[in-house]
């Protein structure tokens, strides 16, 4: 996803939960995983290229990191392990064909709201056949220019990241359902994570 829709998701589904001060940090870590030393070798950081399982090992290191660095009382840290957690959590929907296969369950004529999205059907969670997109570098690098990008897409293959991406907003509405299944799945991230945590570990968390 585009770093502006990480940066509303983050704020809309932890603003409640989290001070100001900890909702920044976790969102500058989340944002932060999208700088441009990150965007290659680095797959499992975004679900890219079917590193669907090392993605979620990912998200899995990082909420054992923000416990751990709870436990020696180092909030910021993390808030920064939560932060990349939030990110992988929300580009999945983004960059997996998760959303296409969760719609694909409804008659066209009656789709449910984008507000309605289950970001967590199990039948397509453990699907064998779910999938991301592959990056066909260098040349869909082209693809990431901004304004003109967007063009350059359909001339790559179908399965590649320019095809099936709903980083924005899409003519089919697709990318409505990737946003607000990202927000409900980092709320889900936040109760997971937290559930874990002391008393005084949740406090020093969410810093209020």
């Amino acid at each position: 996803m585009l770093v502006r829709h990480h940066i509303e998701i983050t704020r809309l589904a932890l603003g409640a939960e989290a001070s100001p001060r900890a909702l920044e940090a976790i969102v500058r870590a989340n944002v932060g995983q999208d700088g441009l030393r990150y965007q290659l070798g680095h797959d499992h950081f975004h679900f890219d290229n079917n590193r669907l399982e090392r993605s979620y090992a990912y998200i899995e290191e990082q909420r054992a990191l923000a416990g751990s660095a709870l436990a020696r009382g180092d909030a910021p840290s993390a808030w920064q392990a939560f932060g990349r957690l939030t990110h992988a959590a929300q580009d999945f929907y983004a960059h997996t064909d998760y959303i296409p296969r969760w719609l694909s369950l409804f008659d066209a004529g009656t789709l449910p709201a984008p507000e309605e999205v289950d970001p967590v059907f199990s039948e397509i969670l453990s699907h064998s056949g779910l999938r991301s997109g592959k990056l066909y570098y260098p040349l869909e690098a082209l693809t990431f220019l901004p304004r003109v990008g967007k063009f350059f897409a359909p001339f790559f293959p179908a399965d590649s990241h320019a095809r099936m991406s709903l980083d924005d907003h899409d003519d089919a509405g697709r990318f409505d359902y990737a946003f607000h299944a990202a927000v409900k799945r980092t709320k889900i991230e936040f109760e997971k994570t937290t559930g874990t945590f002391s008393t005084k570990m949740l406090a020093d968390f969410i810093d209020k």
